[in-house]
């Protein structure tokens, strides 16, 4: 009976754990460039940990857990009803190895996002994962520029 009871805490710590870590990944985590971002869009010093290159964002995956940079064609520009906004690499988000979201809260610091659909761009910053995905979000709009 004690050692059900001992597992049976356990798991439930493990569980918390692991929901306080995933809500703790989504919200209020900061990215982390090294060095201010330049009015060109790239950082003054390369990406902590890598070459300063862009990942083509179907590589995003092997860089989780560093702060670097994704690259790719915005299919499409999506904003959930709670208001926060999606760039879409795929057709079919939920097929994505990537995903990238600006916060509701952060999406007044930026201009016309739909702008962005059709257009390869550069998103840096912490690559994270979320629902087994990479992801990158965005919280300055100096993390996102078109690419060259």
């Amino acid at each position: 009976m004690k050692r059900r009871t001992i597992l049976l805490v356990v798991g439930l710590v493990l569980v918390a754990f692991v929901l306080g870590r995933l809500v703790g990944s989504r919200h209020g985590q900061k990215p982390m460039v090294s060095g201010p971002i330049q009015s060109s869009g790239a950082p003054a010093s390369p990406v902590a940990g890598g070459t300063g290159a862009c990942a083509d964002f179907r590589d995003a995956g092997s860089q989780v857990g560093t702060s670097g940079c994704v690259s790719g064609q915005v299919l499409g520009v999506f904003t959930s009803r709670a208001g926060n906004t999606f760039l879409d690499f795929c057709p079919d988000y939920r097929s994505c190895p990537f995903t990238s979201v600006i916060f509701a809260s952060d999406k007044n610091k930026f201009g016309d996002l739909e702008s962005l659909q059709g257009k390869r761009v550069e998103i840096r910053g912490a690559i994270t994962v979320y629902q087994s995905r990479a992801e990158i979000i965005i919280r300055d709009p100096q993390q996102i520029r078109r690419a060259p």
